[in-house]
């Protein structure tokens, strides 16, 4: 089991968490986390979502500034 040491809402501060033993076999790199005060668990996942409009098709063509008359 590894330790990490995180803020536990419950116990109000940071604290050791632990991965437990993983049914998953993620191992040491399971999500899951607990608390070695309160035994509270956390899920830890990244998220990654694509960028909005930097790719895909129906992409609109970047305007161009429009040119000023000169003041005379």
């Amino acid at each position: 089991m590894s330790n990490r040491e995180l803020h536990c809402d419950t116990c109000e501060g940071v604290r050791p968490f632990e991965v437990p033993p993983c049914a998953d076999g993620h191992d040491p790199d399971c999500p899951e986390l607990v608390c070695t005060g309160c035994g509270t668990a956390l899920l830890v996942a990244a998220f990654t979502l694509p960028a909005a409009g930097l790719a895909g098709e129906g992409r609109r063509p970047a305007s161009r500034p429009r040119s000023r008359p000169d003041a005379a």
